[in-house]
């Protein structure tokens, strides 16, 4: 099967057309006209393509996602006459504006010329006086520290009068948040770009509730962006790239890696192991050379990110915290003093997820059709997410673009991230605290579970569509219409680049004898 390079190549009857074929879509397409005609000449609008409609629907919510935090950078004057940042009376939580964004910038001493890695402090947890560093992966703490030089300069020009001025911790936020979003619409242009027949499913990384409230939450948006042009530079056949983008991620935040894994198991089945090669030693390289520098000039400060990972409890977000809270559960480790290791649920946590990775190894190579990298790639992130002992919100974020190319079914994704995005209200409200009004933990515990609910059931929905392609919506070729089951191609991956249409080399159990399924 002959595969296009393009979106622009691509014939009318070859892309799909959301308000044709997505109910959700032709519904709000009524009030500006109804779905798209049959003799409607498609392709021909020379400004307004796919992607730019997309960028612009993803400005749209990274405007209205800005503007949702800037609450929690107003300033008041205090009785000192001086200005500071209001934070009164409860503010991130009442107006759910919360970003680590904001109180990190002095808590890591940023706001001091600090530079990360180097720089140590101290604080009281549990009576017990702890040395800390930067806590987070070198390349999102080189960002924080740019951003924060960059706020000098911002500053120092404020009282040159050149430039607007306000409080540093604001003109931080708003430095971060410029290229947090300019990250999110990354991520979105290399999901576009890897869609090829289905461009117009990207709007659904534009316009997603997730971005919504998290985007400038944390520094999630570097890896996504990172992890997502990966995939688009695997797609394109170049794995060298492909592996550089993956251990940028990884300096950002470790889970692009995990991408490496389906990789390994869908070229192996296709005997492609020297492109896997070329994509995994790049990475690894990359990360490496971009973390051996100050893993060597300031070791101790390098290790502070792996060190607080293994020393972290169960966060209130996961699935061991809700057990324990529900069933008075005292956890695998019991009681645990300030800076002490769960070693037990540190060892649960690795093993289930290994085993998870197992257990899709398996679907990978038995499956009677190869699965799409998009499909594998998104069950291993959930795997890690539903068995890790944290999960951030703005975790949900890597989700996202793996999602949208796995699965685009609009009403199911958009139901999901809805969901997952309205978390965050019953949390804000639990941080708020009871006796200010707020609501009692087992509201955010419960939000929890359906959350989790809803993220399983996706992976069920991914599972069963790679046990039956009839069913998956990229691989049926749309000349041939939505029900044109007998056309599909059981090789086909429009953003599996060497993978795309080569023929299988190496299957387990049932893929043996289940050719043309």
């Amino acid at each position: 099967m002959e595969h296009v390079a393009d979106t622009a190549t691509l014939g009318p009857t070859e892309r799909v057309l959301p308000t044709r074929e997505e109910p959700l879509v032709r519904a709000a397409s009524l009030p500006i006209g109804g779905p798209v005609g049959e003799h409607a000449a498609i392709g021909r609008q020379w400004f307004w393509t796919p992607l730019r409609v997309g960028l612009l629907l993803c400005l749209l919510t990274l405007m209205l996602s800005w503007f949702g935090k800037a609450s929690c950078i107003q300033q008041f004057t205090n009785d000192n006459g001086q200005a500071e940042l209001d934070w009164r009376s409860g503010r991130p939580y009442v107006a759910m504006c919360y970003s680590d964004v904001v109180p990190l910038y002095s808590a890591e001493k940023l706001d001091q010329s600090a530079f990360p890695y180097k720089t140590k402090w101290y604080e009281q947890e549990g009576g017990v006086r702890q040395e800390r560093y930067m806590e987070y992966p070198v390349l999102t703490g080189l960002f924080q520290w740019a951003n924060a030089k960059l706020t000098e300069w911002w500053t120092a020009g404020a009282s040159a009068g050149w430039l607007p001025g306000g409080l540093p911790v604001a003109v931080y936020f708003d430095i971060t948040a410029l290229w947090l979003g300019l990250a999110w619409l990354a991520t979105m242009w290399a999901v576009a770009r890897s869609s090829r027949r289905r461009p117009w499913d990207a709007a659904l990384v534009a316009v997603s509730p997730l971005a919504l409230v998290h985007a400038f939450t944390n520094f999630d948006t570097l890896a996504t962006a990172f992890a997502a042009a990966s995939v688009l530079a695997w797609a394109r056949k170049r794995p060298v790239l492909a592996g550089l983008l993956l251990g940028l991620g990884a300096g950002a935040k470790l889970y692009p890696l995990f991408l490496l894994g389906p990789l390994l198991v869908l070229c192996l089945r296709a005997g492609k192991m020297r492109a896997f090669a070329a994509t995994a030693g790049t990475a690894f390289g990359t990360w490496a050379a971009v973390n051996l520098p100050i893993a060597l000039l300031y070791p101790r400060g390098w290790q502070e990110f792996f060190r607080l990972n293994g020393e972290r409890p169960a966060d209130p977000d996961s699935l061991y915290n809700v057990i324990s809270t529900f069933s008075g559960w005292a956890g695998f480790d019991g009681e645990l003093a300030a800076g002490q290791t769960p070693m037990w649920l540190n060892t649960v946590t690795a093993v289930l997820f290994l085993g998870c990775c197992a257990g899709i190894a398996w679907v990978g190579l038995s499956a009677p059709a190869r699965p799409r990298l998009a499909q594998l790639g998104f069950l291993v992130v959930a795997a890690f997410l539903l068995t890790n002992k944290v999960w951030s919100p703005q975790y949900s974020l890597w989700l996202v673009p793996l999602a949208v190319l796995a699965i685009p079914r609009w009403r199911l994704l958009l139901g999901w991230m809805l969901i997952d995005a309205l978390v965050w209200a019953p949390r804000m409200m639990m941080y708020l605290g009871e006796e200010n009004k707020g609501l009692p933990e087992q509201w955010f515990l419960s939000a929890i579970v359906v959350r989790d609910l809803a993220v399983l059931g996706l992976c069920v929905l991914v599972l069963y569509e790679i046990y039956r392609p009839k069913r998956d919506l990229v691989r049926i070729p749309e000349s041939h219409g939505r029900h044109a089951s007998d056309t599909v191609d059981n090789t086909s991956d429009p953003a599996g680049g060497v993978l795309d249409g080569a023929p299988d080399r190496f299957t387990l159990g049932r893929a043996r004898s289940a050719t043309g399924v």
